[in-house]
This record gives C-alpha cells, structure tokens and sequence, in this order.
C-alpha cells in the first residue's frame, strides 16, 4: 500500500461496498489534518460535494496514481473549509451551501454560487428543503479601488448563440485588471433529479448536463455504476465506448480550433474547422445514430453497436481527417497575424494550473501532464498507445497547439479500436442489488476529467450521485489569465478555454 493510501486509511474507518477506490469516514481532528496535510502535498482534490449531514472529498495522488474518498459526517451542519489549502474548492463549497445548507467554516467568499433565488425551493439536497426567500438580492461583485477604473457588464445574454454567463470587468484603458463571473444560471437540478431513478434512467440526465460531452459525462456516470456492481464489461463494449469518446474529442477540438482563429479575424480556418467538424458529426450518425452520440452508453456497455459499413465508414474518414488537420495546421503556422494575436496571450502559470488541478488541454498547455485515460489507465486505454501532448507556454497559442496535438492523437487512437474490434456482445447484463453499493470513476473528456460518484440502493436506485464537470477547476482560471491583457482579447482566451456552462451549473 502508497504512503498516500496509508494516510487516508489512518484518518478513519473504511466505507464498505465503495468501489474501486477506498472510502473512510473521518472525525473533525482527522479532516482538520487532512487540511494540512494538503498544505504540504502535490495531492489533487479531485471534487468536494455534499449530501444532508455529510461532506465528501476525492484526492488523487499523482505521483502514484492512486485515488481515494475522505467523508467527514456533520451533524451540526458545519464543516471546516479546504479552499485555503486547495482554491479550487471555493466554488465548489459556495456550491455545498447553496444545496445542501451546509456551512463551510472558514471559507472567504460565502455568497451564493448557483442559487441566484429563482428556484421553487431553497437547499433541495438537504434533508429539509425550504421555500424561496423571495425578492433576489443583488449580487455583491468583488470591490476593486484605483485611480481611473470603470467596469463593464457583459450578459448573462450574449450576442451569440451560447449559455448564459454574466462577466463584470474592471479596466483601466483597455487593460483588464479584475475579470469575475457569475454562473449558475443553467443550474437544471441534475443531482436531485436523479435520486430514486434506476441507472438506466439516470445515465440519460448525466448525458444532458453538457451536450458537447455527453459521451464523457454518461461514460463516467456509467463506469461508477459498473465499478459499483463490480460488473465487468464485454471488450467490445468498451473499445466502442472509446471510439465515441475519441469521436468526440475530435468534432470538439475541430470545432474551437476554428473558433478562436475566427476570434482573431481568420475566417478562412473557421470555415474549413467547421466543415470538418460537420463531416465527423455526420460520421457519428451515421455509425451510431446520433450526431452527438448521446443515450448510446448505457450501464453495461453501449445502446448501439457498429456495424461493418460504419467501421468501413470511419476507416475511410479518419485518415483524411488526418490529413487535413495537418495541412490546416501548417496554416495556423505560416500566418504571422494569427501567432502576434496568440503567442503570449491569456498566460496561464503552470503554478497555478497544479493548484487548481486544472485538467484537459488547459492543464496539459501549461505543463500540467495529466491524462486520466493513462494516468488512471481505465479500459481500454491501457492496451491503446496513448502519447499525452504537453506545453509549458500556458498561453492562447499553447492551448491551440495542444488541442491540435491531441485531434492527430484521437485519430491514431481511434484507428487503432477499430483494428481491434472483434466480433462479440456489446452489452452485458445490471446484476440485482441487495445492499447498498458505491462506485468512483473519472474519464477523459474534451476538456479534461470528468468525475462521477454514485451511490446505489436497494433495487439499483440511485440514492445519491455527484457529477463533476472539468469546468468547475477551469472557469477560475479564465480570470486569472486574462488580467492584465486587453478587453478585445477576452474572447480569444475565452473560446481558447471553451468551458462549459451547463455542465459547472448541474
């Protein structure tokens, strides 16, 4: 056993029927130190989430690759905060209080996060929800005090055809000094509309709390499942699970690579991103009947399986793909106003990624090289050649780069399913449930790790699920890089991060 697997078995007793990760229940002292011990160590928290009396906290230690959950059970409706060790839980304990009432001692920032008073109830996790206090209080920006400020309100309605997000900038110029959001306005009440459902059920709403990873989200919530049941999946499951996933990845990274060019005036990459990405849209429909593959994973392996013309199909396509990115990217390069509005833009510290844990392509663009399909090697990615493209830059053009990197990589990796891919079941059967099972799991999305938690009653309800989308750990940043640099290229480090509204709201 890890020296990290040692500490948090000494912090209390293990959970049991918590799958594959070790769950333990600590006291107050043992959370406290827990704190400490973050503020000492390179571990990861993974998430943070809350249920009616309990906090719960998921750490990785990469260095080892082992994973564990730490529950700290509340009864007078307090725990003590870990964002003074770990900032990237600020939001998600502002999250904890708006849904559960829970109080996190100690934490600076206590203003609502997702509950802008508009639901039909207050804290509907808790153990009592309440009604809504009625009339909305203004939301408090953070003050900033200087010599010839101003600020600019930007949403929560935007121009274009996106979510909702409110942006308040204070400038000095044309130079940003303090960028800060306001989210939460496509909070959907996923979590609380999963409790009593069957997995079934409830891997569809795992699959609509982002559209654009809809395969990564439902995959995790899936495996959770799985690794709760202890039910092994047919190869061929899996290898198609994988295949979506790298399908997805793909039209995504296509996609906003086209977009920011676009930001910076290069309509051209734009157009020829977006045709790209309309072919390996129709791609996936074609081989699994769904643009955006949603509802094709299902607890036990996939809905849909692939047929012979839709592998002939891909192994036309992907090549082509190949190339054409290549050539697309030989153009990001030889066009000089591109990189003078990219190279050095939106700088992200690699410090402050691995304070944040920051995943996917924003992390790995600034050194963070953190892969969940190597570095926590679930099937069937450990028998795939994985090679993890990672930059020290941590600017725009870094970000871009990396993306471009990994669109070369899903096509080797998705070829090398498709050699792969012999004939057999697709899906195997959900065993009953007679006690009460959890399961862990975390996949690789688009934009970096998504975590899912899941605990099953009896009959194979889920009582309780938590989904954490990377956007959680990536919106902060946005903040962060974009001080210092001028109003007009927010939108460049914004669409260079791309995260997701809908999938941070739940």
């Amino acid at each position: 056993m890890s020296d990290f697997l040692d500490l948090i078995g000494s912090l209390g007793a293990a959970v049991a029927d918590h799958r594959p990760w070790p769950r333990v229940e600590t006291t107050r002292k043992g959370w406290l130190s827990l704190a400490d011990r973050l503020a000492s160590s390179p571990w990861v928290l993974l998430a943070e989430w809350a249920e009616a009396g309990a906090v719960h906290a998921a750490l990785l230690c990469e260095e080892d690759g082992e994973a564990a959950v730490v529950t700290l059970p509340c009864p007078q409706g307090r725990f003590p905060s870990l964002a003074r060790v770990r900032p990237g839980a600020k939001r998600l304990e502002r999250a904890i209080q708006d849904l559960t009432g829970l109080t996190a001692e100690g934490l600076d920032d206590p203003r609502p996060w997702l509950d802008h008073d508009q639901w039909r109830q207050r804290l509907p996790l808790s153990a009592s929800p309440a009604m809504p206090l009625g009339g909305a209080q203004p939301y408090e920006f953070l003050p900033v005090e200087g010599e010839g400020l101003h600020r600019i309100p930007v949403g929560p309605v935007h121009a274009g055809i996106i979510e909702p997000g409110h942006f308040r900038f204070t400038v000095q110029g044309e130079t940003v000094v303090r960028l800060e959001e306001r989210l939460g306005y496509t909070h959907k009440g996923t979590e609380r509309l999963m409790r009593g459902r069957l997995a079934e059920e409830a891997a569809r709403l795992a699959g609509r709390l982002s559209g654009d990873s809809t395969v990564a989200a439902t995959w995790a919530f899936c495996q959770a499942v799985e690794n709760a049941l202890g039910l092994e999946l047919p190869p061929r499951a899996l290898l198609l699970r994988a295949l979506m996933a790298e399908l997805e990845r793909l039209a995504n990274h296509v996609g906003d690579i086209g977009a920011i060019c676009n930001d910076a005036a290069f309509g051209l990459m734009q157009a020829e991103c977006s045709t790209l990405r309309e072919r390996i849209a129709r791609a996936a429909d074609a081989c699994f009947g769904h643009r955006l593959m949603m509802d094709r994973i299902v607890p036990g392996g996939v809905a849909v399986d692939l047929k012979e013309e839709g592998k002939r199909l891909l192994s036309d396509q992907l090549p082509a793909i190949g190339r054409e990115v290549s050539a697309l990217a030989a153009v990001y390069d030889a066009t000089a106003t591109l990189q003078d509005r990219m190279v050095g833009t939106g700088v992200l510290r690699p410090e402050l990624a691995r304070r944040f844990g920051a995943g996917g392509f924003v992390g790995r663009a600034s050194g963070r090289a953190f892969d969940a399909r190597r570095d926590l090697a679930y099937s069937p990615y450990e028998f795939l050649d994985l090679d993890v493209a990672v930059l020290e830059a941590g600017d725009v053009d870094a970000r871009v780069r990396v993306r471009i990197r990994e669109v070369m990589q899903g096509v080797r990796l998705a070829e090398q399913v498709l050699k792969r891919l012999d004939p057999g079941p697709a899906r195997a059967l959900l065993p009953p449930v007679e006690r009460t099972l959890e399961g862990v799991a975390v996949v690789e999305g688009f934009r970096g790790d998504y975590f899912a938690w899941v605990r099953l009653g009896e009959g194979g309800r889920v009582d309780r699920c938590h989904l954490r989308d990377p956007s959680w750990f990536q919106w902060p940043l946005l903040e962060a890089v974009i001080e210092g640099n001028i109003v007009a290229d927010f939108p460049l480090c914004n669409k260079s991060f791309n995260c997701s509204y809908s999938g941070h709201d739940l």
